[in-house]
């Protein structure tokens, strides 16, 4: 844990007591801040009192001489309305600051050596931080992984020189980190997402673009128009910049084309990095993914070398496109985080030819934005409440059944796919929520995955 000594001795409010709040609050107590912390649930109050945290009512506090007010980033700041916490200290003039930033002021704190990458974007920012963070692993180095990814940036050892953070950042916590200073920072992408709480797609890119402002290196998509023009403003104000992209070639940067990733600079290929055969990266939308992780190692000083060895073995992230098991020639694949049909679509343009499992509890939309994935998919099992309204979208397109069950589907994928004597694919990629038969996509990937193990033959994928 980083006991954040930051504010030591000085009084300072904390609003949320979820996961992170409550990490966040141990670290402020251990570094000797006056702590008051606070949740509109009296049980997550309970909890953290119970753990000897201080509490109290906020309402009552005197905001007069606070430092701080340190608010979890899933409380609302600005839209749909400031929560009531943030109006208290708005009135006393009290600085509104997340746990992000508390962990760049203790890394300033120290001496502000430790190699720091932050990385954001609408998509993909899972999967490049947990990349970047395997390769540094990979290569040997100290390594601390956290963030949006679900371990609180406050739960990681304290920062030196020798020691490399990678941290996803979500636009809730980048709203919250005013001082934030990567030592490289990451941008993928950009399209509508959060709008209830950033208000425009105009705020919400800006927000966005504070990661880089103060970089040491950025690293920007460009291949949407939102990160283009960020990234020209970052290059005209004469910073650092690597633009990656997945569908278009640079002279200068990186892209991926045709399962390769091209490394150029003044339009000649420094690298060429081939991507096929390592299953945890297929898809376009890992190209870039990898072409962001190749961009920030390099600025941090890794070899080529020491890159392609890691991205060989990287095992990706569970219940991402992650690969379950074999049995003979079919290969099971978990991607069970594809909760909607814009999530599902990457999985589905990876393979040629997939047994689908689909179905769930139905979102706004349903699976019609997919149609032109269909001609990939062999037959559909579907499953869950959504099971009649995707059998209606299907029609005569495609084969399907109406499995019901994820144990029926994956019984019935398996002795089907396994006919044909080549390479097939049984996916779970729902385009659902979970809720109508799982209490969250974890569980249902991982039932997928103990059922997929306990099929005859099957000879499971470890995961390192």
């Amino acid at each position: 844990m980083i006991a954040a000594e930051t504010f030591r001795g000085q009084p300072v409010a904390l609003f949320g007591l979820g996961g992170s709040g409550l990490a966040t609050a141990r670290s402020l107590q251990a570094g000797g801040a006056k702590l008051t912390a606070f949740d509109d649930n009296p049980r997550s109050v309970e909890t953290a009192a119970g753990e000897g945290l201080s509490t109290g009512d906020l309402h009552a506090l005197d905001w007069s001489g606070l430092a701080a007010l340190v608010l979890s980033p899933g409380v609302p700041l600005t839209h749909p309305k400031p929560h009531w916490a943030v109006e208290l200290a708005a009135a006393n003039g009290v600085p509104v600051i997340g746990d992000i930033e508390i962990f760049a002021r203790e890394r300033a704190r120290l001496g502000g050596e430790a190699p720091f990458v932050a990385i954001t974007g609408t998509n993909g920012k899972s999967t490049t931080t947990a990349l970047i963070a395997h390769v540094l692993r990979h290569s040997g180095r100290d390594t601390q992984l956290g963030g949006n990814i679900g371990v609180p940036v406050l739960t990681l050892e304290p920062p030196r020189a020798d020691r490399f953070y990678v941290v996803e950042c979500s636009s809730y916590q980048i709203d919250l980190a005013p001082s934030i200073a990567p030592t490289v920072g990451l941008l993928l992408n950009l399209s509508p997402d959060h709008l209830d709480r950033h208000g425009t797609m105009e705020n919400y890119a800006a927000i966005k673009a504070r990661l880089l402002k103060e970089a040491g290196t950025a690293v920007v998509g460009v291949d949407d128009e939102w990160c283009a023009g960020i990234a020209d403003w970052h290059e005209g104000e004469g910073r650092p910049l690597v633009r990656i992209s997945r569908s278009r070639e640079l002279t200068d940067g990186i892209f991926f084309r045709d399962g390769t990733l091209h490394v150029m600079r003044g339009g000649e290929a420094e690298r060429r990095i081939a991507l096929g055969g390592i299953g945890s990266l297929r898809g376009a939308h890992n190209g870039q993914n990898a072409a962001a992780a190749v961009a920030a190692l390099r600025a941090l000083g890794l070899s080529f070398e020491e890159i392609e060895a890691g991205l060989r073995s990287f095992p990706g992230l569970a219940h991402r496109m992650e690969e379950v098991a074999r049995v003979g020639t079919v290969l099971f694949v978990n991607d069970s985080k594809a909760t909607n049909a814009d999530a599902a679509a990457p999985a589905l343009g990876s393979f040629p030819r997939i047994h689908w499992i689909a179905g769930g509890l139905p979102k706004e939309g349903g699976i019609a934005s997919l149609e032109p994935l269909f001609p990939r998919v062999a037959k559909a099992y579907l499953i869950g409440e959504a099971a009649p309204a995707f059998a209606a979208t299907l029609g005569e397109r495609i084969p399907y059944e109406i499995s019901g069950s994820l144990q029926v589907a994956v019984e019935n994928a398996a002795r089907e796919a396994g006919t044909s004597g080549r390479e097939e694919i049984v996916l779970l990629s729902p385009a659902c929520a979970s809720f109508d038969q799982f209490r969250n996509f974890e569980v249902r990937g991982d039932t997928f995955r103990q059922l997929v193990n306990a099929l005859p033959g099957a000879a499971p994928i470890v995961r390192t």
